[in-house]
């Protein structure tokens, strides 16, 4: 009896505590989708019915006269800004307010994503911001085109071997794979200073490390998922979101290559050696070679934040977390965007063509030779790379943690109060969605390089083009990424044809299984040797 009566008291309040929680939107003229006990709005993504851009998309298209909805994120609620000058004034104007993420996971439990760049914050972020910002100039992506040609030859090597072992005379692959392991080698490279292929050695263990930490798949959501509604539970269960065999690999790695380096006294223009001359102080922002060479519409720019000289010393571990973090985000975010360019190009035989007689002109015009000067020529090749990250926008979104109680407004004509923003409460900008409104792109889901010809480009409104996020929190490896896919599309277009297969998805649609975008059945393609 004793323990029934327990039982009914805590159930009792359970469900009051549910009540308050899913009326924070209520007195506000808030409008979200009915939330379902503990799991919120978040329950199809949760057991995998939907992929998370479409999730965010249905709250989108559902209050189309709003400027903000609603969200719970299982017990955490989440505002969904629609709003262009309000997207405006909370990542520029009043970015003070939002100078955080939310936390992905606790920082003595998992120092490599807790304590790298996307989580640090308030004063800690801007400082790591300054310390690494001179590393990601113009004239330091100069110094690292070679690294990514060297990696591009091995790749290409590989498929024309392939091409040729086959009677048939082509190569069917999955795109997402071979970009993959294509990203994986360049940030070997670029970021850690090793030699590594991992098309001819396919279970080379930097590969397997990085694909485990790069991979965002139900464990790793149910862990950010945990720490944003129960961040004291998940900290006391040690909760990570990388293996310690991994987070052993790469804390080595990082550890020898710098002790190698100090004591042979090598200097090789790589992430390695910027983080290094980080730690002693020695870098500087240079604002005159990054205003002189862009890498295209896309790249955003370093704010003041990132300008400014600190004179801060870093721990190892804090090295460490940042070397991570440039793998996690050259390991996934840009094998997708290239993934996604070979899937358009295969659809798109007339913008190939277009694209390769580009090439091919350029190619003339400098005797054959290649290197970041070439990038700015490329017109059109920069159309296309826009518009597959507008269509296939890599991040799906951009969340900012309220550090400062602010006042949004009213959400929409009906609401009779404004909506105070509090503390520790969070908000998303669904990028997605805004890269797919038709009132800002006709046909959104049309593959359109004209969209961002010198004429139409003009036409694109501020704040619907975030690939790489905008305000002083943008992206601040936005020239390395495009540097790397157009790197790529420039070699291999010289020498290979990229086709459908039988098993191309011509209607594509999103994998369910993770955060991360990625086509539902792979990203098929065949490749052929040009004539």
């Amino acid at each position: 009896m004793i323990t029934l009566i327990w039982l009914g008291l805590l159930l009792v309040t359970l469900t009051l505590h549910l009540r308050k929680v899913y009326s924070r939107f209520k007195d506000y003229g808030v409008n979200h989708f009915t939330p379902i006990p503990v799991l919120g709005n978040a329950g199809p993504t949760t057991v995998r019915l939907r992929h998370v851009a479409e999730d965010f998309d249905m709250v989108y298209k559902a209050f189309p006269e709003d400027r903000f909805t609603g969200r719970f994120d299982l017990l955490r609620p989440t505002v969904i800004i629609k709003d262009l000058d309000l997207i405006k004034q909370i990542t520029i104007k009043d970015f003070e307010h939002f100078l955080d993420h939310r936390a992905l996971v606790d920082d003595t439990a998992d120092p490599f994503f807790g304590r790298n760049l996307f989580s640090l914050r308030g004063q800690e972020w801007k400082d790591m911001r300054s310390t690494l910002s001179p590393a990601f100039t113009s004239s330091k992506m100069r110094g690292m085109v070679p690294f990514m040609v060297e990696v591009n030859n091995q790749m290409i090597d590989m498929i024309k071997k392939k091409i040729v072992a086959n009677a048939d005379g082509y190569l069917d692959c999955e795109g997402k794979d071979l970009t993959t392991r294509y990203a994986n080698d360049v940030i070997a490279s670029c970021a850690f200073g090793v030699k590594v292929d991992s098309h001819t050695n396919e279970e080379d263990q930097f590969y397997l490390m990085g694909r485990d930490m790069a991979d965002f798949g139900f464990r790793k959501i149910m862990v950010f998922l945990g720490y944003s509604s129960f961040p004291k539970l998940m900290k006391k269960f040690n909760a990570k979101l990388l293996s310690d065999e991994t987070g052993h690999f790469f804390t080595d790695l990082v550890l020898r290559t710098m002790e190698d380096r100090e004591v042979k006294e090598i200097v090789r223009p790589d992430m390695i050696h910027l983080l290094m001359e980080a730690k002693k102080g020695k870098l500087s922002y240079d604002e005159k070679s990054t205003k002189e060479a862009d890498t295209g519409f896309a790249t955003v720019e370093e704010s003041d934040v990132g300008k400014k000289t600190i004179n801060r010393i870093w721990s190892d571990t804090d090295l460490i977390a940042q070397a991570t973090l440039l793998f996690v985000a050259g390991f996934e975010t840009i094998s997708s965007a290239m993934s996604f360019a070979l899937h358009e190009l295969a659809l798109n035989p007339e913008i190939q063509d277009r694209l390769v007689q580009e090439i091919k002109e350029n190619y003339a015009k400098t005797g054959g030779k290649f290197d970041f000067n070439c990038i700015q020529d490329l017109t059109y090749m920069d159309m296309f790379v826009s518009e597959v990250l507008r269509l296939w926008t890599p991040v799906v979104g951009m969340d900012r943690l309220c550090v400062k109680d602010y006042n949004l407004g009213r959400a929409n004509k009906n609401a009779t109060k404004d909506f105070i923003l509090r503390k520790g409460e969070g908000l998303s900008i669904p990028t997605w969605s805004i890269h797919h409104n038709p009132e800002y792109y006709p046909e959104p889901y049309k593959f359109d390089p004209e969209r961002f010809s010198e004429e139409n480009k003009r036409n694109i409104k501020p704040f619907t083009y975030l690939p790489f996020g905008t305000g002083p929190r943008n992206c601040i490896g936005s020239r390395f990424a495009l540097c790397e896919v157009k790197v790529m599309l420039y070699q291999l277009l010289q020498q290979i044809e990229v086709l459908p297969s039988d098993k191309t998805k011509i209607r594509a649609k999103l994998a369910k299984d993770t955060f991360n975008v990625k086509i539902e059945g792979g990203h098929w393609i065949r490749l052929k040797l040009r004539d």
